[in-house]
């Protein structure tokens, strides 16, 4: 039982705990771990603890991340601990910080940026739209998760106004591709998992490793340009119509505050191969998106048919050593009811049944329109919360022939 009083409305409650970088008017960013709707001022509650503080006093979460899942361990047992004793109040509350007052920064310092494509729903969507006189699934996706290697350079934090990319277009009636501004610019709905012990390359993270390995998640939006990734896309794969921008939450929520949100996976068949079998599961995650303040679309995560851990397994198999840092995202999470798709693609069926909306009939995103997504799993005592991802876009002007 904790004596912290949550305010009514507040954007976390006392299970969640989640780190990001904050700072003060005038002050230095650093660490900070939210609760209700403030933020605590990790480095001097570690000092006034007899705890080293340096990599609590750092621009990002990076050297604490690295120092690995004992030290996260630690830090988490002395907050809640704190929580819950009566010496916390006269221990936390003078480092107490109303959210409000604080600049959120992005939380880590993003190394490598990996994309997957593990919901079975979305895959099946897109591969009716794209190929309807053929296989909706492509023969490799139920052997392994597929995925792409994204730009980590353009990872932004929630907040962050995200501009109309350009890049060349070309509709299947079209003779020749033509240069200018995405006319189907999409969001999608994600989770991201963010590694924070690096791995040796050339020596694979089997599936029983995931733990050791990551240490959190965040809400993730890869922004599409769809009529960009559609020109692109052959032979491999996404790039421009990907890469402008990708946006996360400010706060991210360790994987031990979710331990009441793990669930066993959908049946996988046929059988995989052995370096991604063993015990992973999933997470019972949903995925609330509001365009324009109007909630379109509630995306459950529990239905991945591919668990964090087998993502992780496939994506260092060859070698591919780990980076603290590192961040993979789940692919857009789609469910098999109507208000449970995690993209405009879907939602609206490649702009062919357009979302009706009090603001008017939606295709695919215009300029000024403003993409919320927030996420919650269950807890011990209810439901928990992982923030929100929210970004606004703006025209972009960009020269090109």
């Amino acid at each position: 039982m904790s004596w912290f009083s949550v305010a009514p409305g507040a954007p976390f409650g006392t299970e969640e705990l989640p780190y990001g970088i904050f700072s003060l008017a005038g002050g230095d960013p650093r660490i900070g771990v939210a609760i209700g709707d403030q933020v605590i001022d990790l480095a001097v509650v570690a000092e006034a603890a007899d705890r080293s503080s340096g990599h609590f006093r750092q621009p990002s979460l990076n050297a604490f991340l690295a120092a690995g899942p004992e030290e996260w361990g630690r830090t988490r047992e002395l907050l809640q601990w704190l929580l819950s004793d009566e010496s916390g109040p006269d221990a936390l509350q003078p480092h107490l910080h109303p959210m409000a007052e604080v600049r959120l920064h992005l939380p880590f310092q993003v190394a490598d940026y990996v994309d997957f494509y593990a919901s079975e729903q979305h895959a099946t969507n897109v591969g009716r739209i794209f190929r309807p006189d053929g296989a909706a699934l492509t023969p490799n996706w139920k052997h392994m998760p597929i995925g792409y290697h994204g730009r980590s350079g353009t990872v932004v934090v929630t907040g962050t106004d995200v501009v109309r990319p350009h890049g060349q277009r070309k509709a299947p009636e079209d003779d020749a591709p033509t240069f200018g501004p995405s006319t189907k610019l999409d969001f999608e709905a994600e989770l991201g998992f963010v590694v924070g012990t690096p791995s040796t390359l050339g020596e694979p993270v089997p599936v029983e490793d995931f733990h050791d390995h990551v240490f959190g998640v965040v809400i993730l939006n890869d922004w599409s340009a769809r009529d960009l990734q559609a020109w692109e896309y052959v032979p491999l794969g996404p790039f421009l119509g990907k890469s402008f921008a990708t946006s996360v939450s400010a706060w991210v929520l360790p994987l031990a505050a979710l331990g009441y949100a793990e669930v066993e996976l959908p049946d996988q068949d046929p059988e995989l191969l052995p370096y991604l079998e063993g015990r992973s599961h999933g997470y019972d995650i949903t995925v609330e998106v509001e365009l324009n303040g109007q909630v379109i679309s509630r995306c459950p995560a529990a239905g991945l048919y591919y668990s964090p851990a087998q993502m992780l397994a496939h994506l260092t198999v060859n070698g591919a050593s780990l980076r603290t840092g590192d961040l993979y995202g789940s692919g857009t999470i789609s469910g098999p009811a109507p208000g449970q798709c995690g993209s405009l693609l879907e939602l609206t069926w490649n702009g062919g049944r357009p979302l009706q909306l009090p603001d008017g009939g939606h295709t695919f995103l215009s300029d000024g329109d403003l993409v919320v997504m927030r996420a919650s799993a269950p807890g011990q005592h209810g439901r928990i919360r992982l923030g929100e991802v929210a970004g606004r876009i703006v025209a972009g002007t960009v020269s090109g022939s």
